[in-house]
């Protein structure tokens, strides 16, 4: 069976309940520095204490953050998927707990210069992480770059870490105003949580959301849900220089405990039950379509074998 009918395929079997898919969850910012990727370690660490499989994609190019705040470095990121010819369980580093990431590096951002042949083989491959994890963490960069916005258009589900800060809130709402512009954003498929970080008290975190929903209802009428607060700990500071997520360094802090909440909230039935779930086929499909790839591209023009060139 040649790549493009494997990929038609998973498309195909993802409608019928016996083949499992993976949830699929986006943790974003309107800007870099407001804990987006330790809100996105900690998560999968409480995941798995729930006994949920977890692998962390790490999207946001050229940082490694995940990497760092593990103490862990991978030989292999997506790049060596696309380029070197590895496969999807090549590519995972399993850090801490048992949570596993995935380094993007420059993989993600290069897949827009390939032939199609190339990205039904990296489709079909990271469609495996489906039998692999069950919650798979999107860690985008921050901001509205071209790339982070095709991580949000993709995703049903997404997490957006916002601040006290002004900055941080103004940003926040810059970076809803993109994606609910943009032409193939679906505010009818795509839930938006919000989490309050860095706040003095539930209360404030409770403000900070009430202030940002006000204008995103106002202006973008933009449904958001509040997911909860968590509070500036400087045992959750002290973590990040020891690298090792707080959740296992400190496990009684008080961050942590906002952390179970959160993750608890998540892992609700009602809330799972309601975010449809698209598997990484049909993420990654919908992440190139506009550029290069779409289903019915794929059914037409798509050649057997091994991708010849990247080009």
């Amino acid at each position: 069976m040649d790549q493009a009918q494997q990929l038609r395929n998973i498309i195909k079997n993802q409608s019928k309940p016996q083949r499992p898919l993976a949830r699929i969850i986006t943790v974003t910012s309107g800007k870099g520095g407001v804990g987006k990727s330790n809100v996105a370690i900690n998560l999968a660490v409480q995941f798995r204490k729930m006994g949920k499989r977890v692998i962390i994609l790490d999207a946001d190019f050229g940082l490694a953050n995940i990497e760092i705040m593990f103490g862990t470095i991978p030989k292999h990121n997506l790049s060596d998927l696309i380029y070197q010819g590895k496969n999807i369980k090549d590519i995972i580093t399993w850090g801490p707990e048992g949570v596993g990431f995935i380094s993007g590096g420059s993989g993600i951002s290069g897949m827009y210069n390939l032939s199609r042949d190339y990205l039904v083989y990296i489709i079909v491959n990271l469609a495996q992480l489906d039998a692999i994890a069950d919650v798979i963490i999107i860690d985008t960069g921050a901001g509205i770059s071209s790339a982070v916005m095709e991580f949000l258009v993709a995703s049903g589900e997404i997490i957006l870490v916002t601040t006290p800060e002004p900055t941080s809130i103004t940003d926040s709402y810059s970076l809803l105003k993109a994606l609910n512009q943009s032409p193939r954003f679906s505010r009818e498929n795509t839930k938006v949580k919000v989490v309050s970080n860095r706040v003095s008290s539930d209360d404030e975190g409770q403000q900070l959301f009430n202030k940002l929903n006000a204008v995103v209802a106002r202006y973008l009428k933009l449904p958001l849900t509040y997911l909860g607060a968590i509070p500036q700990d400087q045992m959750l500071a002290r973590s990040v220089m020891q690298q090792s997520p707080v959740s296992l360094q400190y496990p009684n802090a008080k961050s942590v405990k906002a952390f179970e909440n959160i993750a608890g909230t998540l892992m609700n039935p009602g809330e799972a039950t309601e975010v449809k779930q698209r598997g990484m086929a049909a993420f990654f499909s919908h992440i190139i379509t506009g550029r290069k790839l779409s289903s019915t591209q794929i059914s037409a023009n798509a050649t057997s074998g091994a991708p010849v060139s990247p080009n």
